[in-house]
C-alpha cells in the first residue's frame, strides 16, 4: 500500500503524519552514533537520554542545526528508522518534508536525497510558515493575508500567506536552542557552575516566561567550575527571562521588521485576523502576550503548536499540485 506522509523534520523534534491516521511519531531529533565506526546505536528517546551522558566511544548528536541538514549520513540513518517504525507495510511513501523558508537550495536538495535514501519514491519540500498555516487550519487560498510566526528548535520562522503563497517571509536563527544556551552561559557567569542542555531546557519548560510576572522557581544540577563538585543551583523565573531577553527581543524586531515590509492591504487583514503562533518555542509562557503586547496586533497560539507544521505537511498532500513540485505547491495552492 502507498499513501502520503507529512514529516516535520525539526531542529529539536521529529514528527510523522500519515494520511488517514493523523501523527503517528514524535520523537526528539537525537541519534547516537559509535564514534569510530559511524554505526548507528539509538534514535530518538533512547538517544536523548544518553545526552551529555556518553562514554569517549559513544557521541550522541542532534544532526540537525538551524533547520537544516548538518549530518547528512545520521540524518539520513535517523529519518529510515523513524519512517520504518511509523511506517510499516507502507511501499514507496510520497512524502512532503518541511523545511526553513531561508534554506538554500543545497539544503532543501540535501532533505530531498536524504528522504529518498530513507525509502521515499517522490520527495517534495514545503516552506515551514507554509506547513504551519495549513496545520493551523488557516484559509491559505483566500485573497486575504494571514501572518504565521513559527517558534521551533533551531529556526523561528514567520511570513505572511495570501492566495496560497508565501508574500514575505523571515528566517531567523533564534528559536528554543538559543533560549537553553542562554540559561547555560547565565548559571555559568552568575553562579560559575555548568549545567547541560537537558537541565537548561527543563528550566526553560518549569520556569521560563517571556514576560514578568511569572514567580516559579526551578532547581538545575550541574558541576561546580571553581571545585569541580557536583552543585544544585534555583534558578527563578525573573532570573531566566533576563537570560533569554536578547534573544525574545531578537524574535520581536524579526516579527516587527516583516510587518514593516508588508503591503499595506495585507497589513490591514493581519489586524484583523491577528497573529498565529506555532511550534514548540510558542509554549514558553507569556511569549504570545509579549508579541501582541510589541506589536499591538492579537496573536492567537495555534492549540497544538508542535504539531502544526508536521499537519500542514499532511494537509497539502490533499492538493493535486503537490505532485507537480515545491513551486506548484506554494503558487497554486488555489
Amino acid at each position: 500500500m502507498s499513501v502520503g506522509i507529512g514529516v516535520d523534520l525539526g531542529t529539536a523534534t521529529v514528527l510523522v503524519y500519515i494520511q488517514g491516521r493523523g501523527i503517528v511519531l514524535k520523537q526528539p531529533s537525537v541519534v547516537a552514533i559509535d564514534a569510530s565506526t559511524r554505526k548507528v546505536l539509538a534514535v530518538g528517546d533512547e538517544a536523548s537520554k544518553m545526552l551529555g551522558k556518553t562514554p569517549g566511544n559513544i557521541l550522541a548528536i542532534r544532526p540537525l542545526r538551524s533547520g537544516v541538514i548538518a549530518e547528512y549520513d545520521v540524518t539520513e540513518a535517523m529519518l529510515r528508522h523513524f519512517l520504518q517504525n511509523a511506517c510499516s507495510g507502507i511501499l514507496k511513501p510520497d512524502i512532503v518534508i518541511s523545511v526553513p523558508s531561508g534554506a538554500t537550495s543545497v539544503e532543501k536538495r540535501a532533505v530531498v536525497e536524504a528522504a529518498k535514501q530513507a525509502g521515499a519514491r517522490k520527495a517534495l519540500v514545503l516552506y515551514e510558515p507554509l506547513a504551519a498555516a495549513l496545520g493551523a487550519g488557516l484559509d491559505v487560498s483566500a485573497p486575504k493575508g494571514h501572518m504565521v510566526v513559527d517558534i521551533g528548535g533551531g529556526t523561528t520562522e514567520m511570513a505572511v500567506i495570501s492566495l496560497g503563497g508565501i508574500v514575505v517571509s523571515r528566517s531567523i536563527r533564534v528559536a528554543g536552542d538559543a533560549f537553553d544556551e542562554a540559561i547555560i552561559q547565565m548559571v555559568k557567569r552568575e553562579h560559575n557552575v555548568l549545567i547541560g542542555e537537558r537541565s537548561a531546557e527543563e528550566a526553560k519548560i518549569n520556569a521560563g516566561s517571556a514576560v514578568h510576572g511569572r514567580t516559579d522557581e526551578f532547581e538545575v544540577r550541574g558541576r561546580d567550575l571553581v571545585t569541580g563538585l557536583p552543585r544544585n543551583v534555583t534558578l527563578s523565573s525573573e532570573a531566566i527571562l533576563y537570560a533569554i531577553k536578547p534573544a525574545l527581543e531578537e524574535i520581536c524586531s524579526g516579527v516587527i521588521d516583516m510587518l514593516e515590509t508588508t503591503p499595506p492591504e495585507l497589513c490591514a487583514d493581519i489586524l484583523d485576523s491577528g497573529i498565529t503562533l506555532t511550534g514548540g518555542g510558542s509554549l514558553l509562557y507569556g511569549m504570545d502576550a509579549l508579541l501582541s503586547e510589541k506589536t499591538g496586533i492579537r496573536v492567537n497560539r495555534f492549540e497544538d503548536p508542535v504539531a502544526a507544521v508536521a499537519l500542514g505537511c499532511g494537509r497539502a498532500l490533499d492538493f493535486p499540485e503537490i505532485h507537480e513540485g515545491h513551486v506548484a505547491v506554494l503558487r497554486r495552492l488555489a
